[in-house]
């Protein structure tokens, strides 16, 4: 055998073995965490009041409705332009068949917490599980009780207009290998940043990410390809240089700027279906951290 051939075998034996290892740890960590959590809901009930809330939060309207064409609220069709192609919403309201009706409590908890579909499937990272992994087990099981009284639609969404192999779903388990940590902690004590880490999912948009789509750090440093391929700002605590809290507060609430400019693009929806829904007390809890130090990288 040359020696080319013979080190061309020693290091694909080598790749396949690091990529066993990245495989084994996903496998470990994703029973950790879904062993963790199922275990923590199951003397919990949900509150539909407060789980239209947690949806607030997450900006759930705002993705699963086709705000363009009118369409009818968390029915899905909302679509999201990326360099990989173009992801559609999938509908979430109680329909039994093209909803969510069918699902119980460990199907939407699994979803939810570490990016799996009730068929097996792995879901595109354009659903932010990789933020909703953090979830307290209440904030889902509130969240899947409210989605139970949502006026069902029977409709679907489109099919993913994605070029292959990013078409081929089983690609998604080595991305989460390499991208995706379930048992990723926040502080669930500062009110600040478990909203900013967890359920409004900032770094989702404004953190910037590799070629293959994966956030390489989630700091807030802004992403030069953010949805529909324009520039996303960076917020980091320097980057908001003389922003004062009840700046950030205002933003948040109505969407102007300390220059007396209006937010755009897709921030324009987060701020009329998500923040601009908070209590006060929320938004000023987001305006604390990302005006503190731990918003520092």
């Amino acid at each position: 055998m040359k020696a080319s051939v013979r080190a061309a075998c020693v290091l694909t034996a080598i790749a396949l073995a690091v990529l066993a290892s990245y495989l084994t740890t996903l496998n470990i960590r994703t029973h950790t965490k879904l062993t963790d959590i199922i275990k923590n809901t199951q003397h919990l009930t949900g509150d539909a009041n407060r789980g239209e809330y947690v949806a607030n939060m997450g900006g759930c309207i705002a993705c699963h409705t086709d705000l363009e064409n009118g369409g009818k609220p968390l029915a899905g069709g909302g679509a999201l332009e990326t360099p990989f192609g173009t992801f559609y919403s999938p509908n979430i309201t109680s329909d039994t068949t093209a909803g969510i009706g069918s699902w119980t409590e460990s199907d939407f908890i699994i979803a939810l917490s570490v990016g799996i579909a009730p068929n097996g499937s792995h879901y595109y990272p354009a659903f932010p599980y990789t933020s909703y992994s953090v979830l307290t087990p209440q904030d889902i099981l509130d969240l899947k009780t409210w989605l139970d009284t949502v006026q069902p639609v029977e409709s679907s969404a489109p099919t993913h207009d994605i070029a292959w192999p990013i078409s081929i779903r089983s690609t998604l388990l080595l991305w989460k290998a390499l991208f995706f940590e379930p048992t990723r902690e926040v502080d669930i004590g500062n009110r600040g940043e478990y909203l900013v880490n967890g359920p409004t999912h900032c770094a989702e948009c404004h953190s910037s990410r590799n070629w293959l789509g994966g956030l390489s750090k989630r700091t807030l440093s802004g992403n030069k390809r953010g949805p529909e391929g324009h520039a996303v700002p960076a917020i980091t605590l320097a980057d908001l240089g003389d922003w004062t809290k009840e700046d950030m507060e205002l933003f948040l609430e109505v969407g102007i700027t300390p220059a007396g400019d209006f937010a755009g693009g897709h921030m324009t929806d987060v701020i009329e279906y998500s923040t601009g829904r908070l209590t006060a007390e929320d938004r000023s809890a987001i305006a604390d951290y990302l005006l503190s130090e731990s918003n520092r990288p």
